[in-house]
């Protein structure tokens, strides 16, 4: 049996413990990593789309966005052919006048999250209130959607 090594162009069989990236090496490293999240954040429009947590009971579903240090009014809600769409678009402009200079900044910021709802909603008695910086929406279900307690039957 033999075993088959091979040598580098050099010659040498040592093996180095400093083993520097090439070029090209380095490049290809960089481009196939991922990137980091400075890169991948949502900076052209100056926010991060929002977490939202869903949950379901009994009798209703519940959506809720984490959007701290909004106000109601920045908010759309809409409801199209059973796709709940949650958006907020805020504009900020500040013009400060000195002496010498003047300062102007803007600010844009704005998501937009969609869900498809289920047929067992009742669209009508959609409900959706903002407090401590959580947007809350009440997705109540029909009637006969709704999780039926549990009965014992008796064994005639």
């Amino acid at each position: 049996m033999s075993n088959l090594v091979s040598v580098p162009k050099n010659g040498s069989l040592a093996k180095s413990n400093l083993d520097f990236p090439t070029w090209s090496n380095w490049i290809d490293s960089f481009f196939g990593s991922d990137l980091p999240s400075v890169f991948t954040s949502n900076f052209s429009t100056g926010m991060t789309v929002p977490k939202v947590n869903i949950k379901e009971t009994a009798d209703t579903y519940w959506v809720e966005m984490a959007v701290p240090g909004m106000k109601k009014s920045d908010f759309q809600i809409d409801l199209d052919n059973q796709q709940l769409s949650i958006s907020s678009e805020v504009k900020q402009e500040e013009e400060r006048k000195e002496d010498n200079y003047t300062r102007r900044e803007f600010g844009y910021a704005s998501f937009k999250r969609s869900f498809t709802l289920p047929d067992s909603i009742e669209e009508d008695k959609i409900k959706a209130s903002y407090n401590d910086g959580i947007l809350s929406i009440h997705l109540p279900k029909k009637e006969e959607a709704r999780q039926k307690p549990t009965r014992t039957i008796k064994i005639s």
